[in-house]
């Protein structure tokens, strides 16, 4: 199954500093990265999302985060509603809300966290514990799509978590591959009910169809019926809130919970003060012989995080095995990551 992009979203990549990082010599590069290990000194435990390029050179507040506490968001038995006033895009053979839209028609209770509007006011894409960039796709989203189809990953009966999914589009991935159990995390509620939720009902309504996928009609651009199947809706669970918290949510639950075959994450790592919440996460949640696939660019520029670093954190921790599986060097340099636990088969 081929989920083969060619383009990203996220396109305003290359500024003089991202360039000049391209040509640094590795000690130069080491000494970055030394640099950018000062300011780790205190772990805030949230769920973190890409810091905005376009803000690069504007490091967050060191300031103590109120993290948010983890929240199941039920599936609506009307699922017109989920499509309800949603504008929808098409990337390949994939559905996705007009974000610009919903930035526009977001309100009330809607939007209880206040999120859309206050990106909006601050002209930013991360306000950190307050709002984590689910609002936007990120590039290494595609990155790590395209890799799906180029390592032939496979999804089949496989459980999976989609961690801080934004869109979901990595999930929904999943789920065309044949997954057997889906679910999708983000910081912010916002973003599962008004984002996630929609993405993934429009991309069940081929599946659904009773019609082959290939000669069926796409949705229409404001889809006001949904058919999406129920067999595929009963494979995923929605959650928002931060990683420590939805992790001790599931683990506690009443309800049959096990860990994870894959995990997917994309653009997570770009603050390495929630370096320590991921690895936990991820440590306690994947299953002994799971794999994690990670995407991320090389650095990200005002707040200090990237693949150097996160690959000494994780050394230092002696639980993970990571290696860079793929590297792609369009633009600013990024990277496909994957993780395996040190004991595993």
């Amino acid at each position: 199954m081929d989920f083969r992009f060619n383009f990203s979203i996220d396109e305003n990549e290359n500024s003089e500093a991202d360039d000049h990082f391209l040509l640094l010599t590795p000690a130069q590069k080491q000494e970055s990265m030394e640099e950018s290990r000062k300011t780790t000194d205190d772990v805030a435990a949230s769920s973190p999302r890409p810091g905005p390029d376009k803000h690069q050179d504007e490091a967050p507040p060191k300031t103590k985060l109120c993290v948010k506490a983890a929240k199941e968001h039920n599936i609506p038995k009307d699922l017109d509603k989920v499509l309800e006033n949603k504008v929808m895009e098409t990337v390949s053979d994939l559905y996705y809300v007009n974000m610009s839209v919903v930035e526009m028609t977001c309100s009330g209770d809607a939007d209880s966290e206040g999120i859309v509007s206050k990106s909006v006011s601050s002209h930013s894409d991360l306000i950190p514990g307050v709002y984590e960039g689910g609002l936007k796709i990120w590039e290494c989203t595609f990155d790590l799509m395209d890799y799906f189809s180029e390592a032939e990953i496979q999804f089949t009966k496989k459980t999976v978590l989609d961690l801080g999914c934004g869109a979901g589009l990595l999930g929904i991935a999943a789920l065309r591959g044949k997954a057997e159990r889906v679910h999708f995390q983000d910081y912010n509620s916002t973003v599962i009910e008004e984002i996630t939720l929609p993405n993934v009902v429009a991309n069940c309504v081929r599946e659904g169809s009773g019609k082959d996928r290939e000669a069926s009609k796409p949705p229409p651009k404001r889809p006001k019926k949904a058919e999406c199947s129920p067999d595929m809706l009963t494979k995923c669970r929605f959650f928002s809130g931060g990683w420590s918290e939805v992790s001790q949510f599931l683990l506690g639950s009443n309800k049959p919970f096990s860990k994870y075959d894959i995990i997917l994450t994309s653009e997570t790592i770009y603050n390495p003060d929630y370096y320590s919440a991921l690895h936990d996460t991820l440590a306690q949640l994947l299953d002994k012989n799971g794999h994690v696939y990670l995407a991320s660019k090389v650095h990200y520029f005002g707040v200090g995080g990237g693949i150097y670093l996160f690959e000494k954190f994780i050394e230092e921790r002696n639980v993970f095995r990571i290696s860079v599986v793929k590297t792609i060097d369009q633009g600013l340099q990024r990277c496909i990551m994957e993780m395996t636990f040190k004991d595993s088969l």
